[in-house]
């Protein structure tokens, strides 16, 4: 049994995420959106909004939830990194902040589930653009 490293099993589940994007009709604009502070994996939009999109891969027998690990901390970081990404590709749409959780088998990496989680959480106004 091969045992995968966590970036491999990531890298994975990121290319599952963008199956379900465009499956459900999102136009991927960008993959792994680096900025000083913080990355975003997937920015896609449809007709409504634009949507920052992280994405978290666990194995079946995982036993924390994959959007635990989107913690406050983590939350913030992709706001200011979406800030960035806005201020440099203005759009008059809908932002979104989602969460895709991906569970893959531990053995193939084939995927068993996606959960997408819409709005999974938002900028509040106290937050530092920068």
């Amino acid at each position: 049994m091969k045992n995968y490293s966590a970036k491999e099993i990531g890298d994975r589940g990121e290319k599952y995420a963008v199956s379900f994007l465009k499956k459900n009709k999102y136009k991927i604009l960008t993959k792994n959106y680096n900025t000083r502070v913080g990355e975003i994996d997937i920015i896609a939009e449809n007709k409504e909004k634009i949507s920052f999109v992280e994405v978290k891969t666990r194995h079946q027998k995982s036993l924390a939830k994959p959007y635990e690990a989107v913690d406050f901390k983590k939350q913030k970081r992709i706001i200011k990194a979406a800030m960035i990404y806005l201020a440099k590709n203005e759009t008059d749409k809908f932002c979104s902040f989602d969460i895709c959780e991906v569970i893959v088998d531990s053995v193939t990496l084939k995927l068993i589930s996606i959960n997408y989680i819409e709005n999974a959480f938002e900028q509040e106004s106290n937050y530092e653009a920068y």
